[in-house]
């Protein structure tokens, strides 16, 4: 690499920031704004950058990256989790997608392998984009949410055999590998491979680095195993994409996955922008401007199809139709791994160029389109769901029968750890209470063990019908997706506006919409975090209970006015800190210490250490506030009052040898 090179690199990298700043303002995806820069610096837009051969260099450097750190990011702990929406979902949503996709470039006229590979590429999704979109809007823990995050960990390591599978589409298999049985041997040895590094080798390596506490020599053997591993699949003929896939899966079951996480990181941020830069270069705007029908035809066949299978899947996994429309639409455009097999097809001459910029131009203008859709999602499949739809789409499935009986009951909506732990309260308290939930499983399993669940999408009026909230008296709403909470809120005051409406939110912002829909109390768990921390440092520095409770409801009956403005803009009530350097400890007498067989007046704590005691435990018997003539014995505990530095000198006392 010459001085050119750098300067062109620096160029490209400061356009990628002015883009990046604009895309910033406008919400659009960093991907997007990738691809736009190198539409707009390639050699097809301003040919600020011309040689695409080094670039193609950094940006398989980035592939190789993102795949080692997608390998190290896959935890089978964690697959186990989503192993319905992984295997099943991902599954169902991949080979629908790619026969649907064959089906269509068939009628087209194409060649079974062109076809094949046209499904491949359609059948992805865009990982980075909708995993972004979905933690700004704090929807990864939702039933809608789990199912994308399965199948689109499918998504991602599917792509690996789809790597190894499209030269042998081509005919070119014998130049990499001689016969099928060589092939099996390979896999095998690599399958042997990866669970000896796993299980053996790489953990020790790594054990005995990571004592040496040296970064540099922690980063360079994470480094080494990453380049071994690709180069031992490349000369076998596979690719190295792949073996950086395997590094990373190895060093994932070890406890330092997350070290060499951090540490690739950054370097994965650099090079994968050079990748998606060189996507966009690639991008002819010539034949964009010379096709723009066929491209748009193109986009929404796409888009329809992926949507209509997705949500199919979900509907297969036996969620309603609120959670399949927004499955399917997040899941919609064309992944960023669908770029590196198109580049594959091409090198193996299964996408004439045509078919490729055809392909370029679609995949960026559904990644493009995508945030969009995801937005309008909700709006979407509420209209949907205001359509005359089968009973099933609607209705629990597992407890049919409604429960028209019970009156003056908890309605809880949503059983995830506040709904689950409401509903022990109110067993425990003998409240009848009606749980709705969106996941089948969960309502499954529940069903069985008793618990009065039921399985539906609590922002349908004939789901809170069932659970007769007409007659409840109080209506606790505990999910997490945002949109659905605002829905729900709204109907439920609608269709009784007696009932007390309990919301649970993430975010303060959420209290004043809540409010207007009719919400009657709304509990934002961040700040109700920070009043629980508040609370217990104040308890540390004994402020009278009663002191502290007050405080707290202050600031829950302001709306956290306190918490949300500047200090000089709020004055809570005075807080009198009776003794704010003083702190009370658990002191166990041992066995031969210097205090034991003496009597509290005989220890002289409180004049020699200025050390009271409270409280003296002995065995099953508690004696407050205990007399100056009390002797202590080994193995009594006693509660000590007193300064930090003075009650630390105590305690070795009570330690101590006699």
């Amino acid at each position: 690499m010459d001085v050119a090179l750098f300067r062109s690199i620096s160029i490209l990298l400061a356009f990628a920031i002015l883009v990046l700043l604009i895309c910033y303002r406008l919400k659009i995806p960093e991907i997007i704004g990738f691809l736009m820069t190198g539409i707009l610096a390639g050699p097809y837009g301003l040919s600020i950058f011309t040689n695409m051969q080094e670039i193609n260099f950094l940006s398989e450097i980035g592939v190789v990256l993102l795949l080692f750190t997608i390998g190290i990011e896959f935890s089978f702990k964690n697959l186990l989790e989503l192993k319905k929406q992984f295997f099943i979902g991902g599954t169902l949503q991949v080979a629908l997608t790619l026969a649907a996709a064959f089906v269509i470039a068939m009628a087209m006229g194409l060649s079974a392998n062109t076809a094949i590979m046209a499904g491949l590429l359609i059948s992805l999704s865009s990982t980075a984009i909708v995993l972004r979109l979905l933690q700004d809007k704090d929807e990864i823990d939702t039933p809608h949410g789990r199912i994308i995050v399965g199948i689109l960990i499918f998504q991602d390591i599917v792509s690996v055999p789809m790597m190894l599978l499209i030269p042998f589409m081509a005919g070119s298999s014998a130049s990499l590998l001689q016969s099928i049985p060589i092939l099996l041997l390979e896999v095998v040895g690599l399958v042997v491979l990866v669970i000896v590094g796993t299980v053996w080798l790489v953990p020790r390596v790594l054990y005995r680095v990571a004592r040496t506490r040296s970064q540099e020599l922690f980063m360079l053997s994470v480094v080494v195993i990453l380049l071994a591993m690709a180069w031992l699949t490349s000369s076998i003929g596979l690719s190295l994409a792949l073996g950086a896939f395997l590094a990373g899966l190895i060093i994932s079951e070890s406890k330092y996955s997350h070290q060499a996480l951090g540490s690739i990181l950054p370097f994965r941020y650099v090079f994968t922008s050079f990748f998606f830069v060189s996507i966009g270069m690639l991008l002819d705007v010539r034949f964009v401007l010379d096709n723009p029908v066929i491209i748009l035809l193109a986009v929404a066949i796409v888009i329809i199809v992926k949507a209509l299978l997705a949500g199919g899947t979900t509907i297969a996994l036996g969620y309603q139709m609120r959670s399949a429309v927004l499955v399917g639409l997040a899941l919609s455009q064309v992944g960023e791994f669908s770029f590196i097999l198109s580049k594959l097809g091409v090198d193996n001459g299964l996408l004439s160029q045509d078919m490729y910029q055809l392909f370029l131009a679609t995949s960026i203008l559904t990644m493009a389109v995508s945030p969009l859709l995801i937005n309008l999602a909700p709006r979407i499949s509420d209209i949907i769901c205001k359509l005359p739809l089968p009973r099933r789409f609607i209705e629990e499935k597992h407890t049919r029968r409604a429960n028209a009986t019970v009156k003056d009951h908890l309605v809880i909506i949503g059983y995830g750890l506040n709904g689950r732990n409401l509903a022990r309260a109110a067993k425990s308290a003998s409240i009848p209470y009606v749980t709705i939930e969106m996941n089948p499983d969960t309502v499954a399993a529940e069903s069985a063990k008793g618990e009065p669940i039921h399985y539906g999408d609590a922002t349908n009026e004939k789901v809170l019908e069932h659970a007769n909230i007409s007659e409840a008296r109080v209506v606790v709403i505990a999910i997490s997706d945002p949109n659905a909470t605002r829905r729900i809120t709204a109907m439920v005051r609608e269709m009784s506006p007696r009932v007390h409406i309990i919301v649970r939110t993430r975010y303060l912002k959420e209290m004043g919409p809540l409010f207007e829909m009719g919400a009657s109390e709304v509990i934002p768990e961040e700040f109700e975090t920070s009043l629980e921390i508040f609370a217990r440092v104040l308890k540390r520095y004994l402020v009278p209970r009663d002191k502290i409770d007050a405080l707290t409801a202050e600031l829950r009956s302001e709306g956290y006015e306190a918490l949300r403005r500047r200090a000089n803009g709020y004055a809570l009530s005075d807080l009198d800190v009776p003794a704010w350097n003083m702190e009370i400890n658990t002191i166990k007498v041992k066995e031969g210490s210097a205090m034991a067989g003496k009597t509290i007046k005989e220890m002289e704590l409180r004049k020699k250490h200025g050390v009271t005691i409270l409280l003296l435990k002995r065995g099953a018997d508690i004696i407050y506030n205990p007399g100056a003539d009390t002797m202590l014995l080994s193995g009594d505990i006693v509660l000590a009052f007193g300064e930090p530095g003075k009650l630390s000198k105590a305690m070795a006392l009570f330690s101590s040898q006699g």
